[in-house]
């Protein structure tokens, strides 16, 4: 039987589902709603007249593992080929990535040097972790936090440096309420699988297979450790949403927030806050989770509940511009553990790996503060309070202590995200689901990993659960 799906969310995740959905004839039509005037997400760029470009959002792509191919699998089904930034693992932007411990930036270890050597601010060789590790028990535990999974494996002094700042920089989270299931299910599976992350790490333990396009093989052969692209990481929505707009069966609606789903004999009925009413078999929500929580029938109330524990965290983003070459370092960037600054996470070089994003005549250089996330609110206050002008200078006083920067940025920017933060496990609320029958798939950051890759491969998966591999 032909189905008519509504996909709830227009981000990169919303998109990718329709994206998946429009290749099956048993689909007869997909009406995506999204709620603001624009699709895409997180992934927003500021592009300027004289060519710089700024992220606002996620600013490079990981090409590794199947999710990643996955994602360049749909670049070259869109034709942007041509539009494609790498940053190969030679690059200086992979090489160098530091810590900011103690007021010092500290090269984080890197190659086989840097793991047999003590490299300040660790106080001893990193290889003794990792070879005590192989021996070191599993755990019985069905989650744990992050910290505590790494402590336990790695020892203590890893889990409060470098992963401590790595869930700061990727999750804006705090790795002690992090779950290790739902950020790192790779260390979680390995050491499930094998019994030790390292044995696991090298023996493989299973995963979703992606057949590699050309460009996945490219960027394989390459070894690139990220991409962008040269208008943006916002030109990958873009682009596919113009080839959603193409297909008959697949309908586009901006300014369409959800008001109530309500089911009956025949499916679902979608309220709009505009009084608007549609009609669908199936749901594929990719909204955040506290946002379907507030539209779902009272009935669901099991499952308001565990979508209401999901939180959100709010980031705020400040891009900079600056006159000449400022950077002490060359590198990717820098993050700062809690225990030295909890209210600001890391500070990315953008004009380091993507100089192509500079803009035309001059040299300058463009950086990316972020902060708050976990401890938004301890820092900052409220986040409907604060002034943006408050978050500015707190950003250019950071580039200023942690980089010597003098100069003030002939440009800047400030932005705040709302990030869901992955405390736990979706598993119930897709048991509940499946038990009671219901024509609902969740999909996106809320429930299956927080990255552009992660967000993608999720909106995929939604769709095939409903038509089958595509």
């Amino acid at each position: 039987m032909q189905k008519v799906v509504a996909v709830l969310g227009g981000g990169i995740g919303g998109l990718s589902a329709c994206h998946h959905l429009s290749k099956s004839p048993n689909v007869s039509k997909i009406v995506l709603l999204e709620r603001s005037g624009r699709c895409g997400g997180w992934l927003s760029s500021i592009r300027r007249d004289d060519g710089a470009v700024f992220e606002q959002g996620p600013r490079g792509v990981r090409p590794a593992g199947a999710v990643g191919r996955n994602t360049l699998n749909m670049v070259s089904e869109l034709g942007l080929e041509s539009e494609i930034l790498p940053v190969t693992k030679d690059h200086v932007a992979s090489k160098n990535r530091f810590l900011y411990v103690k007021g010092q930036l500290h090269k984080m270890p890197s190659g086989p040097g840097g793991v047999v050597r003590t490299i300040p601010p660790f106080s001893r060789p990193i290889i003794q972790s990792v070879l005590k590790e192989i021996l070191i028990r599993k755990g019985t535990e069905e989650d744990e936090s992050v910290h505590a999974f790494v402590s336990r494996r790695l020892g203590s002094e890893l889990a409060n440096i470098a992963i401590d700042s790595l869930c700061r920089g990727v999750f804006a989270g705090d790795s002690r309420q992090l779950s290790v299931r739902s950020c790192f299910p790779l260390l979680y599976e390995a050491e499930r699988s094998r019994g030790s992350i390292v044995l696991g790490m090298l023996m493989g333990s299973g995963g979703p297979k992606v057949v590699p396009s050309d460009l996945a093989k490219r960027a394989s052969t390459e070894s690139w450790t990220q991409w962008s692209l040269k208008r943006g990481m916002q030109a990958f929505p873009e682009a596919l949403e113009d080839t959603l707009k193409r297909r008959e069966r697949v309908e586009l609606h901006h300014h369409a927030k959800v008001k109530s789903l309500n089911m009956n004999s025949g499916g679902w009925e979608i309220k709009l806050d505009d009084g608007v009413s549609l009609k669908a078999d199936h749901v594929i929500s990719t909204l955040p989770a506290s946002e379907l929580a507030s539209v779902l029938p009272p009935a669901a109330q099991p499952l308001l509940e565990e979508l209401r524990a999901i939180a959100l965290v709010t980031v705020a983003v400040v891009n900079l511009e600056y006159e000449g070459f400022i950077l002490p370092v060359t590198g990717f960037g820098h993050l700062v553990p809690s225990s030295e600054d909890p209210g600001l996470l890391g500070v990315v070089y953008d004009s380091v790996p993507f100089p192509q994003h500079n803009r035309s005549g001059g040299l300058t250089t463009r950086l990316t503060v972020m902060m708050g996330g976990a401890w938004f609110e301890q820092t900052f206050g409220h986040p409907d309070s604060v002034t943006k002008q408050t978050l500015l200078d707190r950003a250019t006083q950071a580039v200023t202590s942690h980089l010597g920067v003098n100069s003030q940025p002939v440009w800047s920017y400030v932005g705040l995200l709302k990030l869901c933060v992955p405390f736990l496990i979706s598993e119930k609320m897709r048991q509940y689901i499946s038990n009671h029958n219901l024509p609902l798939t969740l999909a996106g950051a809320s429930y299956d990993g927080v990255s552009v890759n992660d967000v993608i491969f999720s909106g995929r998966t939604a769709a095939e659960g409903l038509i089958g591999k595509t």
